[in-house]
């Protein structure tokens, strides 16, 4: 039943996204109206979020970023629908510049390891798509609550025309995905990592994040420091809609050299710096929708009780 359920919902995803792009943007928009009207909860945490990172604007021009973030959110999950139902081919057309892709080469030469970081900026599954077709590697990814969603997820990255039996798909749940992590990087093999899901309590360090502490995963600084795999921060960024697709340049930068410092606070202080730095560059292309302070030094969750 469970697999059933995940290929009808990946039939309707197709149909939806072989709608023109002109027709799914207004329909992200509209969709991005409705949650800010309806005060769902996407909206009050981004409203939250800009409060946190933003004190020193406006209530207007906080305002006015929520709306945008809203709306650039919703467009992306109809753009992903289309990305994760097409040939990944031709999602790739969509990137009309490359940057940075010598330190990706450099570092697969190495045979050192290579970690990417993938925030939550921009479009990441167009980057996973491009990153299987450069190179086999292995993925971690916290699997959703729902076993319709882990398996229609499982569904689409596997779709005709992908890249999909070069990708690994590694479940973070616990010493048996560290191991196997491990062993890969120590193999000279690559490691694609989201550095700003938040852990559990215990799972990782509090440091800055737009100047507000931010439980932040250390597994990723760990794994560099153990291995001295390379780590290289990775991201699409939308750059333009031209009326029929969206476009996108990939980007490919090195991360400090302190990410992999055996001291984890200085480590994830760091980690944390190259995050913010991305996603500085276009705030409204960024997961604000994602509570990422509700864990605090002082267990004060700045968005409970109304952003629940």
């Amino acid at each position: 039943m469970t697999e059933f359920a995940a290929r009808l919902l990946y039939l309707l995803a197709a149909a939806v996204a072989r709608l023109p792009w002109s027709w799914l943007s207004r329909l992200g928009d509209a969709l991005a109206r409705g949650v800010a009207r309806r005060d769902r909860r996407e909206s009050r945490v981004t409203r939250r979020n800009m409060e946190i990172i933003h004190p020193e604007l406006s209530a207007s021009q906080r305002e006015a970023l929520h709306d945008a973030i809203l709306r650039t959110t919703a467009r992306q999950v109809l753009e992903t629908l289309r990305l994760w139902t097409r040939p990944h081919a031709k999602n790739l057309q969509l990137l009309r510049a490359q940057h940075g892709v010598e330190l990706f080469d450099a570092a697969l030469a190495s045979g050192r390891g290579l970690i990417v970081a993938a925030p939550h900026y921009g479009n990441w599954e167009l980057l996973n798509q491009w990153l299987a077709a450069k190179t086999p590697l292995a993925v971690l990814y916290a699997p959703p609550d729902s076993k319709v969603g882990e398996a229609f997820l499982n569904l689409v990255r596997a779709a005709p025309g992908s890249d999909a039996e070069r990708v690994t798909q590694v479940r973070a749940d616990g010493p048996a995905a560290v191991r196997q992590l491990l062993k890969l990087l120590k193999d000279g093999g690559v490691v694609g990592i989201l550095p700003d899901q938040q852990p559990k309590r215990g799972d990782g360090e509090f440091a800055p994040f737009f100047g507000r502490p931010a439980l932040t995963m250390s597994l990723l600084t760990r794994l560099a420091a153990r291995t001295g795999a390379t780590v290289l921060y990775a991201y699409c960024e939308r750059v333009a809609e031209d009326g029929s697709e969206p476009a996108f340049e990939l980007h490919i930068e090195p991360a400090a050299p302190e990410v992999a410092s055996p001291d984890p606070q200085v480590a994830v202080a760091a980690l944390n710096a190259g995050i913010e730095r991305i996603a500085r560059r276009d705030p409204t292309q960024y997961q604000w929708t994602y509570k990422r302070f509700s864990l605090q030094p002082d267990d004060a969750n700045p968005y409970s009780p109304d952003c629940y």
